[in-house]
Order: structure tokens, then C-alpha cells, then sequence
């Protein structure tokens, strides 16, 4: 069974296209045009092990809110078409990452209910040209396509880089977690029989 999945999204704002393989080895190739967004991407499918060819050129002279949002929507129709029916996966998953003084815990439920608990309090700053606050948008947007329930808390930190680079790294390894297939069963994890 190969779950892997080719995705296009153009608007007028923003062309992205992702190549993903969920059962890959976290070799990652990865260009948005924003620096740090690159790092973050790069570092939740290294943790998650999953291959990801991901290209994004967006209206970055306006804002990066745009093409980050739509990494999001088309990472996660990635995903989730990557899966198909989802036979025989663990569903659940979650991971508590620390790096340096910052300390995040991601849980998520491949469900097929769009939920994000986003519990990340962060000032409205910049890491480097990067708001802050666009973690928020790129999970919420994630989660809206991949139709999965993800908590996302901080447990420590001072330093924004850190935080965020915790959580993109423990989503990585929640949603590794959740895709893993369960030898013990080739059915949906479900009593109502899909997800």
C-alpha cells in the first residue's frame, strides 16, 4: 500500500503543490519564500517521517498570512487523501517535545472532525520576518483539510523560536503516531465504521 498523495492549490493569492508520503523517511524538500516557515516545515517532516516535496509563491510583498494559510489548507488535502480510508491506522497520536527551555504537547485524532485547540500564548512578534501568531493559522488551516482534532499546548518557553519550532516538531510526531498502521487491525478505527 503506498500513501502518497500530489496536491495542487492555486488562487489568485498563491500557487502551492505537495508531493507527500506518509510512510516516508523525513527526506524533505521545501520552498514558501519565507525563511523560517521553510525551517518549520522542514523540521515536522523530519520528526514525522514523512517525505515532503512542497513548493508555495505567494503575495509575500502583501503579507505571509496568505501563503501560509494556504500551505496549510493544501498540506492537509495532502494528507488526508494520503490516507484514503484510513484501514488499519492507530488514529491517535501524540507527542511531547522539548528543545531548550520550550516544551510543547501535541494530540491528535485523525476523526474526520475539523478541530484546532491552539493553546500557544505568544506576544504578537516577529522570528525574523515570520509573525508569530501564523503558527496558529498554518495548524488551524492543517487541521481544516485533514479533518483531524489537534491540541496543541505549551508547557514552557521564553524563546519564540523554540516554542514554535516545538510545535511544529511535535505535530510531526503526533501525526507519525496517529498515520502508523496497527497490525493488529485492518479495519477503520471506528465503531461507527469510518472516519
Amino acid at each position: 500500500m503506498t500513501r502518497r498523495s500530489k496536491i495542487e492549490r492555486k488562487t489568485s493569492e498563491v500557487a502551492v503543490s505537495v508531493d507527500i508520503n506518509v510512510d516516508g523517511s523525513g527526506r524533505h524538500n521545501v520552498d514558501t519564500g519565507i525563511p523560517f516557515f521553510n525551517h518549520m516545515l522542514s523540521q515536522f517532516a523530519k520528526h514525522g517521517y514523512f517525505d515532503l516535496k512542497l513548493k508555495a509563491k505567494g503575495d509575500l510583498e502583501v503579507d505571509y498570512h496568505h501563503t501560509v494559510e494556504d500551505v496549510g489548507l493544501t498540506l492537509g488535502e495532502a494528507f488526508h487523501t494520503a490516507l484514503g480510508d484510513k484501514k488499519g491506522i492507530s488514529r491517535f497520536g501524540e507527542a511531547f517535545v522539548p528543545f531548550d527551555e520550550a516544551l510543547v504537547f501535541a494530540s491528535v485524532d485523525l476523526s474526520g472532525r475539523p478541530f484546532c485547540a491552539y493553546r500557544v500564548d505568544t506576544p504578537k512578534s516577529k522570528i525574523g520576518e515570520f509573525d508569530a501568531e501564523l503558527g496558529r493559522e498554518f495548524f488551524k488551516s492543517l487541521t481544516n483539510t485533514l479533518k483531524c482534532n489537534l491540541h496543541i499546548e505549551l508547557k514552557h518557553g521564553d524563546n519564540l523560536h523554540h516554542i514554535i519550532e516545538a510545535a511544529f516538531k511535535a505535530v510531526g510526531r503526533a501525526l507519525d503516531h496517529a498515520t502508523m498502521i496497527d497490525a493488529r487491525s485492518k479495519e477503520i478505527p471506528s465503531t461507527k465504521g469510518r472516519l
